[in-house]
């Protein structure tokens, strides 16, 4: 009764004190918050999964904080409350994703563990019965589906394609993929022929072995042990194979890997052996990639040919900055960098001679029927996307959408999992950001009529299609940038009705029939935790809110330690821009300022964090409210480039990271100045990552603005950087000269005026190590003082120590408590 007493009087102060806190009866300390997370918050549900039946929810928790997460499940028709899964029972559980259904959802086919299993759904009176084992074997078994006619299981073996006949157990190999080089076929020169038939004439033997031989081969080709058309792959690597609903097709890529591609080595220096160890890594961006071909095995004719790309609309393109001159250096800090005279892509302004560009192709999508084939092909420089109607007996493409982006392809509307048919098997639906924000599109595949489904100024960030297909189950912010709530809508568009509540971010995992929402909520100051609700509108009107399906929360994963700290609600704020255009913050205010102000820089370029929900930077959050106790006033915003608000802002930053994503954090730190009485001359900013190089940036290019700066794992040359993420933003470096000498900190280091920080884990195969060592060589040079580099020799990108944690942070505050 004491604990209960003493958990509602803590619920309470939490409450009562959100925004500001009076007191702190437990102050905050770096060790306290940088401490291991399990023991000191709580670990908060993840992996949700049903059983089939929807009667049972199950996912990942670690109550008793043990050394790792636990399965657990919760009955519905019992007292709801969470219970550990024995081992047994887990192990007739199928995976909670990479699962398939037959139409009617009658059967479940997934991988385990390098086998096939599949589950009948149809529930017992004891349940839901255990799965069936389709294979067990030393070879892994991966990529089960059913057949167009539903007889059959396909799946892959050995970089092949089998089949398994339900009814009898037959295995048909489909595919026949050989990676030894094919041996050259070469003729016989005149003597050898004349030879050849001067034996058959002379021998009767001879020539009746080869009439049997002859006949043997026919029978082969002809008859019923008709074996797969065996195909040397010379070299390149086969992937996603698929089989057409009919079993006359096969599609599958063939990839080439890139010749002369020199990859990165980290050292390892702390390590078991006691010796210096090398760790593979990466490539840099702009060396040699792999490219692909998409290619079609038609069983009937015995052939396998390429489709053809050079009927794709656009194909030989050149992008914007490849047609045109260099581009003007946009602003006087460049005068610190590089010469005014560095040149963009063409130093000439000639056009450049055009060729088809590599492309790569996706598998099939199918419609269920079997009618129609769908392909989505991504040009390499991410310029182009195209969605094509394929025609696999002429390997022939027809265009359905073209979007084109003189940026690049990206953001939610550049997924393809968010793809698919409707009932009439003629309708696609997929996601596209042509109006400058990411939304619900659909195309017929026959007439090549086209609709938008939803539009606005918001994300739709998740789609998925309902059993019935009659409806779209959607995940969008159009409440607000900062909330992520989940409605259903008709499959021809319409009005949206909003089936979450709760204000922050709602993840749904949706139930097998669909009648009951598993939600994994949180709120900006609230860790996550699981939430059940049934499948009903929110209620519009206030007054039958009332009578609206209330959410009832299932788990409780909080500390008491945590719970008795009344953790801040972040004001969220919005900021005017130098361009006109809106930032949001989230603005931590302290109780007694001091006039210091500390500005966070979210990593990851395209990630959302002023938002209402619990931060992935829960560490970083932490440490706000710290600051805020000893009265910093604490802003961090979602710079240019950031997640959840349209193309034209996650885009902001083409061709010149350090452009915009910077003065919107100068743009934050003079309003901070104007309306929340900071000191102009004593603002600080740190970051990780994408964050890190933004501190770089403003300590050299904007010394004026912040007095210190701490750089945390920071790309410092973003030559150095990897091609699948850079080349999006910066095109290629030996292509591109001048986006690369704009954006990267190292040619602006002369700049530093304030004190600034580095710190660094030694073992990062993300953003290398090399990236300090090279930029502290230029700090050296250029004859500065004011820097230091902590580096930390058993991390790698993302912490993983205590211990590190701590000794970071605490240097971090130590550097504002000094300098600021």
């Amino acid at each position: 009764m004491k604990q209960l007493f003493t958990g509602l009087v803590c619920l309470m102060a939490i409450r009562a004190t959100a925004q500001t806190p009076a007191s702190t009866p437990s102050p905050l300390t770096v060790e306290k918050i940088m401490q291991d997370p399990k023991g000191w918050i709580g670990t908060s549900p993840s992996d949700i999964f049903w059983s089939e039946d929807s009667k049972t929810l199950y996912f990942n928790w670690n109550p008793a904080r043990a050394k790792s997460d636990s399965l657990y499940k919760i009955a519905l028709m019992g007292d709801r409350k969470p219970v550990k899964v024995m081992p047994a029972e887990r192990r007739n559980l199928p995976l909670a994703t990479g699962s398939v259904y037959n139409r009617s959802r009658t059967l479940k086919l997934y991988e385990k563990e390098g086998d096939l299993f599949l589950l009948d759904c149809k529930p017992t009176k004891n349940g839901t019965p255990p799965p069936h084992r389709l294979t067990n074997t030393v070879e892994r078994e991966s990529s089960p589906a059913f057949s167009g006619d539903e007889k059959k299981i396909i799946f892959t073996r050995a970089n092949n394609l089998f089949t398994v006949t339900l009814a009898t157990g037959e295995i048909t190999q489909i595919t026949y993929f050989d990676a030894t080089p094919k041996k050259p076929e070469t003729k016989p020169n005149s003597q050898e022929a004349w030879l050849k038939r001067d034996q058959l004439a002379l021998f009767d033997v001879l020539r009746e072995r080869k009439a049997k031989k002859d006949e043997g081969e026919k029978i082969t080709k002809t008859g019923q042990f008709k074996r797969p058309k065996q195909f040397h792959t010379e070299g390149r690597q086969v992937l996603n194979q698929k089989l057409s609903p009919d079993e006359r097709f096969v599609t599958f890529s063939l990839v080439k890997s890139a010749q002369g591609a020199k990859t990165a080595i980290v050292p390892n220096y702390v390590t078991e052996s006691g010796f210096t160890e090398d760790l593979p890594a990466r490539t840099k961006v702009g060396a040699p990639t792999a490219s692909s071909e998409l290619y079609v095995y038609d069983i009937q004719g015995d052939t396998i040919q390429a489709v053809s790309i050079k009927g794709i609309p656009g194909i030989s393109d050149l992008p914007d900055y490849a047609r045109t001159g260099p581009t003007p250096v946009p602003d006087s800090s460049m005068r610190r960098g590089p010469s005014a005279g560095a040149t963009g892509a063409d130093t000439t302004g000639k056009t450049k001679k055009t060729t088809e560009r590599n492309v790569a192709i996706s598998t099939p999508i199918w419609s269920e029927d079997g009618k129609h084939a769908v392909v989505i092909i991504r040009a390499s420089d991410n310029k182009d996307r195209w969605i094509m109607r394929l025609d696999p007996a002429t390997r022939q493409l027809k265009l359905l959408d073209r979007q084109r982006d003189e940026a690049w392809i990206g953001g939610y509307g550049a997924s393809t999992s968010t793809t698919g048919f409707l009932a009439d098997n003629q309708t696609l639906y997929f996601l596209s950001e042509a109006d400058g924000y990411s939304h619900l599109y659909t195309v017929n595949v026959v007439t090549g009529e086209k609709k938008q489904l939803t539009n606005g100024k918001f994300e739709v960030q998740q789609v998925q299609l309902s059993n019935d297909k009659k409806f779209f189950y959607l995940t969008t912010n159009e409440v607000h940038p900062g909330e992520q709530h989940f409605y259903r809508m008709a499959v021809n568009g319409g009005e949206r009705t909003q089936l979450t509540t709760m204000t922050g971010a709602n993840d749904v995992t949706l139930s097998p029939d669909e009648t009951k929402l598993a939600i994994r909520y949180s709120y900006s100051n609230k860790p996550w935790e699981l939430f059940l609700m049934d499948q009903k509108p929110a209620a519009k009107d206030r007054r039958k809110a009332a009578d609206a399906p209330k959410p009832l929360q299932l788990t409780h994963s909080l500390t008491p330690e945590f719970q008795a700290y009344p953790w801040r609600e972040p004001a969220l704020v919005t900021i005017p821009a130098r361009d006109g255009q809106t930032i949001y913050g989230r603005l931590y205010k302290p109780a007694k300022p001091n006039g210091k102000a500390v500005l966070f820089v979210h990593g990851a370029g395209y990630l959302q964090n002023a938002h209402k929900w619990w931060s992935q930077y829960f560490r970083e959050y932490m440490f706000h409210n710290l600051l805020a106790d000893k009265g910093y006033t604490v802003l961090d915003i979602d710079y240019r480039a950031s997640a959840g608000y349209g193309r034209a802002w996650r885009t902001g930053i083409y061709r010149h990271m350090g452009g915009k994503d910077l003065t919107d954090n100068i743009d934050a730190a003079q309003w901070l100045v104007k309306t929340q009485g900071v000191d102009a001359k004593r603002i600080g900013l740190y970051g990780g990552s994408y964050g890190g190089f933004i501190t770089l940036m403003a300590m050299f290019t904007t010394p004026d603005v912040f007095a210190a700066g701490a750089a945390l794992r920071p790309v410092t040359d973003w030559a150095a950087y990897n091609h699948g993420y850079t080349a999006n933003i910066l095109n290629e470096p030996y292509s591109d000269t001048l986006a690369y000498r704009r954006s990267s900190p190292i040619y602006f280091a002369n700049g530093l005026k304030g004190h600034l920080l580095i710190c660094h884990g030694m073992v990062d195969v993300n953003v290398h190590y090399q990236d300090v060592v090279r930029l502290t060589q230029r700090l050296i040079e250029l004859r500065k003082e004011n820097w230091e580099v902590a580096s930390y020799p058993v991390e790698d990108h993302a912490f993983v120590e205590p211990t590190s944690w701590m000794d970071e942070y605490k240097r971090i505050l130590k550097l504002f408590e000094e300098r600021l």
